[in-house]
């Protein structure tokens, strides 16, 4: 049998052709994309949480700023973005907003304190007590009425002026007396308004009475005289003689003479 070289060439070129184009073919449809199916869109994130805002005060302030020992003053606050306020000085908590009356016995300062996650925040004010006045001094003392401490005084205090015999003058021992006495009465009529004083003339027994009635009148002015010169008013100081008429001491001798010639002071009656 013989077989025709170029018929099966042109079979076999034919054959090589058509598995060249199904190999392409298949190339192709192997590169295509794959279909798209359609889904749901995710949803969108949630927003950030906001930050917690810082407690804030507005105002505080005490009025008065300044008070009296026992006057009052009051607190007055404003306060935001807290819910946790106190105050010192023992009030404690306290609304957010407010007024409170405090009596402080001296200057204090208080302190509120607002409270918030996003920070804290205080403030202060000072109450300013002032301090009280001084007391008055006391008023002086009446001056006491004397008429009885006053005669006490001058029996105690007061000193007799004794004279020699037949004389109304003064000696050296009876001018000291004279100087005590005028210190006496001084403290005396200054304490007492209505005081005055006698100055009694004394002599001793011997001679007429109407005589010594006059020597002890004199010895009596004598005295007086020298009160007055010592800064005594006359208008307080009266004289009475009383001669012989009243002895302190009744021997017959000279020790005895000698204490009744005298001058001696007496309240007024």
């Amino acid at each position: 049998m013989r077989i025709n070289i170029r018929a099966l060439s042109a079979a076999v070129f034919a054959a090589m052709l058509l598995l060249g184009a199904a190999g392409c073919k298949k190339k192709v449809a192997a590169a295509a994309p794959p279909p798209v199916v359609a889904t749901e869109a995710p949803p969108p994130p949630p927003p950030p949480a906001a930050k917690p805002q810082a407690a804030r005060i507005d105002t505080f302030v005490a009025e008065p700023a300044s008070i009296d020992l026992g006057q009052s003053a009051t607190l007055r606050w404003t306060v935001a973005n807290s819910t946790d306020m106190s105050i010192d000085q023992n009030i404690g908590a306290v609304q957010a907003n407010g007024s409170r009356q405090v009596s402080p016995t001296s200057t204090a300062t208080y302190t509120l304190t607002a409270r918030s996650a996003g920070g804290n925040a205080t403030r202060s004010v000072t109450v300013n007590v002032n301090a009280p006045p001084p007391p008055p001094p006391p008023a002086p003392k009446p001056k006491p009425t004397v008429t009885i401490s006053g005669a006490d005084m001058l029996t105690r205090e007061a000193q007799d002026a004794y004279f020699d015999y037949d004389s109304s003058e003064l000696r050296e021992d009876a001018r000291r007396a004279a100087t005590v006495n005028a210190d006496v009465l001084k403290r005396i009529f200054a304490a007492d308004s209505s005081f005055n004083v006698v100055i009694e003339g004394h002599a001793d027994e011997r001679g007429s009475a109407e005589y010594n009635l006059g020597l002890g009148d004199r010895r009596a002015t004598a005295m007086k005289d020298m009160l007055v010169q010592l800064g005594l008013p006359a208008n307080r100081i009266g004289t009475l003689t009383l001669g012989k008429e009243r002895p302190v001491c009744t021997e017959a001798n000279e020790v005895c003479y000698q204490k009744n010639r005298r001058a001696h002071l007496v309240p007024a009656k």
